[in-house]
């Protein structure tokens, strides 16, 4: 991205955010990234409308001419044009709604997915009409270069919401370096792509742009997911909508582990973020589900059920990228420890990454990459069978803000690199290197009792010798805790001497 572009992205939001005065972030969320679709919607529309106008055989108005080229048909009275002209006026919001309801109208696919609450009256007239002022900006004449504008402000604001919203944030956006990081890992280039928990579509948007970057075709790709809560489900209909990607995510929000909506489907590539360590997800009534191939998942948390349900959809070659806490590569609860020993026993897992902490808006828990497939000996040309690839990334990363730390794109490479030397597909031969990475077998696994902690076979990174002699180094150290020593004493007995001096002996 340009630094352009990311400057034009943070004048937007800073205007934003300024307009959201009192208001949460949650519920101005659905304002302004409503507004930002419909904006999307018009433009694409009156790009086209444009173009046709220009052609002797064509009808602008016309809904088939706008089926035909992929783009949504907008009705005179939900074009931009028609809504910043009434920005002003105090019945704005009514205006909005009834946009949006005649976009849904004509459109099958955005049926019941865009915000209607926008006459609402907490909801302030003159500042919604600063914000659509904001928004009418014009984006260049191509269509390709209007998405990405606009895909690309909808994302950034995406992310910024869910760093507003902290914990909650999490569960619609995963930061854009994981999700980068799982792409290039599994590098989704042909085939069927699915995520059973998608929360706003970024693991769609970055494959699509993954295949876009390798000279693939958009169409090589077909796009399955589902989620359970319908707010988010909304955002992720609208988010890809606003890419121009076709994508399969069901009639409606609904449970993964309830209600399955891909029954028949079968993966090529599945890169998932599930919410970590979910207590209330009814388990308790899925005790004898076919899914549960290598054991019953714990009722009390579902790391191990979000496992065996991707599993459950991978094709013969397919492969899973999935994120997980920390806690989920060695617990030893009975259930979760036969679970891992068994996927380890079948030569299921193929590789594990730890990273940094402070990586998620929602959490400051570090986190982990499993890497799953059934068949190693197919994706790539290394012999690989009975063997894990163990990749410690905990020192990578900077910080991006007080709170957030960021993958690099060379972090990202350094990761990934690894992993498709290792599998073969690379060219670069693959190297063991002490503190970072290691391929172990199922031997040295079981050793360990099968607890898939990278640390535990990285072994520790050389320490680059200083020069100094041994003997002076320990003299220097122990005459410098001395001192530290002499200088604690004291303060001790001035914090004694002060709590004698009010009455509290010590």
């Amino acid at each position: 991205m340009s630094t352009a572009s990311l400057g034009f992205e943070e004048k937007l939001w800073a205007m934003a955010d300024k307009l959201r005065g009192s208001m949460d972030a949650a519920e101005y969320k659905h304002v302004v990234l409503g507004l930002l679709f419909l904006k999307y919607v018009s433009d694409s529309f009156e790009e086209l409308y444009e173009q046709l106008k220009e052609e002797e055989w064509a009808d602008p108005e016309d809904k088939d001419e706008y089926l035909a080229e992929n783009v949504f048909w907008v009705p005179k009275e939900a074009r931009w044009s028609h809504i910043k002209e009434n920005a002003k006026k105090p019945e704005i919001g009514q205006i909005i709604d009834k946009a949006m309801i005649a976009i849904e109208k004509e459109n099958e696919s955005l049926r019941g997915v865009l915000p209607k609450n926008f006459a609402r009256p907490d909801l302030d007239k003159t500042r919604l009409g600063e914000t659509i002022d904001m928004f009418s900006f014009k984006v260049g004449d191509k269509d390709s270069r209007s998405k990405d504008v606009l895909g690309r402000v909808y994302e950034y604001f995406l992310s910024k919401f869910a760093s507003a919203e902290g914990k909650s944030g999490g569960e619609f956006y995963t930061p854009m370096s994981v999700v980068k990081l799982l792409v290039e890992m599994i590098e989704p280039y042909k085939g069927r792509v699915y995520d059973p928990c998608c929360g706003s579509g970024g693991m769609f948007v970055q494959s699509e742009r993954f295949v876009e970057e390798h000279q693939g075709k958009l169409g090589d790709i077909a796009i399955y997911g589902q989620e359970s809560n319908p707010t988010t489900w909304k955002l992720a209909k609208m988010n890809l909508a606003i890419r121009g990607i076709d994508a399969n995510l069901g009639p409606n929000h609904a449970d993964t582990f309830h209600n399955d909506l891909h029954k028949r489907l079968k993966a090529d590539y599945i890169l998932a973020n599930p919410p970590f360590n979910i207590s209330d997800w009814g388990g308790d009534r899925l005790a004898e589900d076919v899914r549960w191939k290598y054991g019953t998942p714990p009722p009390g948390n579902a790391n191990y059920a979000w496992l065996q349900h991707m599993i459950s959809k991978l094709s013969p070659t397919g492969t899973v990228g999935v994120v997980l806490a920390n806690g989920s590569m060695s617990t030893n609860t009975t259930a979760e420890y036969e679970i891992r020993k068994n996927l380890i026993e079948q030569d299921l897992v193929e590789c594990i990454v730890t990273l940094p902490g402070q990586l998620f808006y929602s959490t400051q828990i570090p986190v982990c990459l499993w890497f799953l497939t059934k068949s190693k000996a197919k994706n790539g040309r290394r012999e690989r069978n009975g063997k894990v690839l163990f990749i410690d990334a905990r020192n990578l990363g900077h910080m991006e803000t007080r709170t957030l730390k960021v993958l690099s794109k060379e972090d990202i490479q350094k990761v990934s690199n690894t992993f498709h030397a290792w599998r073969g597909t690379k060219d670069e031969e693959y190297e063991d290197v002490l503190g970072f990475c290691k391929s172990a077998n199922i031997d040295e696994i079981r050793e360990h009792d099968y607890i898939l902690t990278p640390g535990r076979y990285v072994g520790l990174e050389e320490e680059d010798d200083d020069g100094e002699p041994f003997e002076e180094k320990m003299e220097r150290l122990t005459a410098e805790l001395s001192e530290q020593f002499k200088e604690s004493k004291k303060l001790e007995d001035q914090i004694r001497e002060a709590l004698g001096g009010i009455g509290y002996e010590v």
